[in-house]
């Protein structure tokens, strides 16, 4: 943190300067607090919304950018307390987990690679909260506290929030210290044993000098899913977190803030369990449904929405995740030069169930990890009006990354996994107590220069180009010992299942990327934008361990990654009309990326998790339309829509689906057996054209609120009824598309109705998923092409109360 204390004693030695901090140029009269909790990208129609989307306060439709915001009343009101939440609300926002660590945001279909996290790449989605980068989607998973509004940018953002946004950012920003005394409690109870609670206080300590900030957060719920063999509800929720923040107005012209959290979250989760099956090309008694009678087992419901489980590996989903802060911003007159210097940490302590059912083929399946990053941007922005402005700044990024494998096998390995005519299948032996252990470790390096300039030429016409120099340096090892029960040297049958590796690959190089945003007012209320952006997302190393050649050896050719290289292209339109009480916002896009880093699955027989590959191109195209009208004091609505077509361009040799996958191999001039028929396999496919994983063609949200003045116990407020609705149309669940994986669209309806009075209370009921629609949030495969097919189901019917006062 020294160049934030450096910039302490400099503005201590201009102390004389009397110039009130302002650290950017921006409107002289925001959106008053009252209009600053609603919903959408125009507050419904009415209002100014002030965001900080290029370091500069600024109002949202005269920034030429595709953004929505999300006030903190909003996310309140709709249950979005947590960045998954966010996606009911926002067409072009995608968040698919299995587990914390297992997460994945993606913006307009692109952004992290769909499947098993791989350490060894970043995500292309930056999340920052108050300006600090958080490098992991997993660190991001906490609940939103005392959250003041939520911005998601859309689009290449490289040039301001470096660290490889190629698709976008998700910035949060969360209440400042208050010198004038306040406080806000919020009390939520509903079925599942659901609660929540969350608490702020802020005052001076010092008049006019120091302030302070202190807000937490408890939520517990009981699990969705019931396990029948442990006599237990798992997928539940126990979540923790603080935060605290300290105001310094060091100097007439320099603010220091120093913020601390801690979040701890320890639920019974994550499982998914059994959906349907599929026919692969394994021979008949080597697939899922003769390999479970062999065994005499049958799952306790093939209906994955009677939401039942046996899975035999007890769940946990533990992380703790935290850190330091200092944010400085130093008015120097006509700029302001700010410090963001911060410290985190995330430790993750699981426990999965990989094989997904009440066998013991995989005992234990856990990757305990433990993190650490430190950060430090330096930033100077003019203010003030003037025909030039300009932001530039330094960027640098350290990540230390530590964890430690352990995959356990079973007595139910042997039968499940090898030949069952085979001697080595016929013995529970030979499986049985296979371990590996896993040793895995990774230094992330990065550094950039960066700067956007924005050259008024006229009143109307503005032209914004930016540029970033990026320096990225990964090295990592992985060391797999892998032993046996009998402390024996390995055989074949169990090297195929498990096999040592170490390797130490390494990654270095730097890059250059680039925008150029042309701007043009028609009025004051009708902009138009042109955008185009060339970008990088950093290389990176495999880290979960590389696929094996016909003769059990890893591939070490694949350790290495290749960067993403994207063009993009996009075309805007912000409108505002009917005395500014209806917006209308298009946008229109076409992102091209080559060589994409894809999760690839990894189709051997034991083996738990995918690898990288970069696929040679794909593309993503699309529009989409924000809007928001208030055609009277009493009455909001909001509609958003998105049509987004994402596809492998040029994919030749990826793994191909379930159904032409498990066979024998495939020998010189034999042709490979029908999807789902026994025989012999290709080694890969050729995928291109299909879709990208985890993208919906279609996808809406849309809501009303409509509010009746009236006046309760003396308290003068509005009765309010209110709808959220959301779609999204089928969607891929596997990086090869099969049609075993295909999750269907689904819609969803959400209901509040409740009294609330400006700035004191808010007591609502709430009903969520009201119709109790059936969806899954993703499906996956299980390993060894079994053809069994793992689900997640969405939430049930949610009902409950919600009471909050803020004084």
């Amino acid at each position: 943190m020294s160049l934030t204390l450096a910039l302490l004693l400099a503005g201590q030695i201009a102390a004389g300067q009397q110039t009130p901090p302002d650290q950017t140029a921006g409107p002289q009269d925001p959106a008053p607090p009252a209009e600053q909790g609603r919903l959408g990208t125009a507050q419904q129609g009415g209002g100014d919304i002030v965001v900080t989307a290029r370091r500069r306060n600024e109002t949202v439709q005269s920034v030429p950018i595709a953004i929505s915001v999300i006030g903190g009343t909003a996310l309140a009101e709709t249950g979005a307390y947590n960045v998954s939440r966010l996606t009911q609300l926002q067409p072009t926002l995608q968040f698919y987990s299995t587990n914390p660590r297992n997460s994945a945001a993606n913006i307009r279909g692109l952004g992290a690679p769909f499947g098993l996290t791989n350490d060894g790449i970043e995500q292309g989605v930056g999340i920052y909260v108050d300006q600090v980068y958080y490098s992991r989607i997993a660190s991001a998973t906490f609940d939103f506290t005392d959250t003041e509004r939520i911005e998601i940018l859309r689009g290449p953002q490289g040039t301001l929030y470096g660290k490889n946004t190629t698709a976008g950012a998700i910035n949060i920003s969360t209440r400042a210290p208050s010198f004038t005394p306040e406080g806000r409690v919020e009390l939520t109870g509903g079925n599942l044993d659901f609660f929540q609670g969350k608490a702020s206080i802020s005052g001076p300590l010092v008049d006019d000098l120091v302030a302070m900030r202190l807000s937490a957060s408890v939520t517990t719920r009981r699990g969705t899913i019931y396990n029948v063999r442990q006599d237990e509800w798992q997928n539940s929720q126990d979540n923790v977190g603080v935060k605290s923040q300290i105001l310094w107005h060091a100097t007439p012209t320099l603010d220091l803030t120093l913020s601390g959290d801690y979040n701890r979250q320890n639920p019974n989760c994550c499982v998914q369990y059994y959906a349907r099956t599929g026919a692969t090309q394994r021979p008949l008694n080597r697939q899922y449904a003769a390999l479970a009678a062999a065994q005499g087992y049958a799952v306790p419901s093939t209906n994955a929405f009677d939401r039942l489980t046996d899975v035999d590996t007890d769940l946990r989903a533990r992380q703790e995740l935290g850190g330091l802060s200092l944010l400085a911003n130093w008015d120097i007159g006509g700029a302001a030069i700010t410090s963001v210097s911060a410290w985190r940490f995330w430790h993750w302590d699981p426990s999965n169930d990989r094989d997904f059912i009440g066998l013991p083929i995989t005992t234990v399946s856990a990757n305990p990890s433990q993190q650490s990053q430190v950060s430090q941007e330096l930033r100077i922005a003019s203010t003030g009006e003037r025909r030039l402005d300009y932001v530039a700044g330094l960027f640098y990024f350290w990540q230390s990354i530590d964890t430690q494998g352990l995959q356990v096998q079973g007595p139910a390995a042997s039968a499940f996994l090898l030949n069952p005519t085979s001697a080595g299948g016929r013995n529970p032996a030979t499986l049985d107590g296979l371990t590996s252990r896993n040793t895995i470790g990774f230094k992330n390096t990065s550094a950039a220069l960066f700067g956007k300039l924005t050259w008024h030429a006229t009143d109307r016409l503005s032209i914004s180009p930016g540029l970033r120099l990026n320096y990225d340096k990964k090295d990592g090892s992985y060391v797999s010992v892998v032993t046996n029960g009998t402390n024996t040297p390995l055989t074949a049958d169990q090297r195929g299942v498990l096999a040592p590796q170490s390797y130490q690959p390494s990654f270095d190089n730097w890059n250059v990327s680039g925008d150029i945003t042309v701007a043009y007012d028609v009025t004051p209320d009708v902009h138009y934008y042109a955008t185009y952006a060339r970008s990088y997302k950093s290389g990176g190393i495999n880290l979960s361990g590389l696929p094996l050649d016909r003769n059990n050896n890893p591939i070490l050719e694949s350790a290495r990654i290749d960067p993403e290289k994207v063009n993009h292209f996009e075309l805007g339109l912000k409108t505002q009309f009917a005395d500014r009480r209806a917006t209308v916002n298009v946008a229109a896009f076409w992102t091209e990326i080559e060589d994409y880093q894809a999760t690839v699955t990894n189709n051997q027989v034991g083996v738990l998790r995918g690898y990288l590959a970069n696929a040679g191109k794909v593309r993503t195209r699309g529009i989409e339309i924000d809007s928001a009208f208030r055609p009277t004091s009493r009455l909001n609505l909001y509609a958003n829509g998105a049509f987004t077509d994402a596809k492998y361009v040029r994919f030749v040799d990826a793994p191909c689906p379930p159904e032409l996958a498990g066979g024998t191999a495939l020998q010189p001039g034999q042709t490979p057996a029908p999807a789902g028929t026994p025989g012999a396999s290709p080694d890969n496919c050729n995928i291109s054209g299909q879709w990208l994983p985890g993208i919906s063609r279609w996808a809406f949200s849309y809501g009303a609120e409509y509010d009746l003045p009236a006046t309760v116990a003396g308290v003068e407020g509005a009765f309010y009824l209110g709808y959220d609705g959301s779609y999204r149309s089928k969607f891929s669940s596997n990086p090869s598309r099969s049609a075993y994986t295909d999750v269907n669209g689904y819609s969803l309806s959400n209901f509040r109705l409740g009294f609330k009075a400006p700035n004191s209370w808010n007591v609502f009921a709430w009903l969520r998923n009201a119709f109790d629609h059936d969806y899954y949030e993703l499906l996956a495969t299980q390993s060894g092409s079994t053809g069994l097919i793992v689900g997640q189901p969405g939430d049930p019917r949610t009902y409950g109360l919600t009471v909050s006062k803020s004084f």
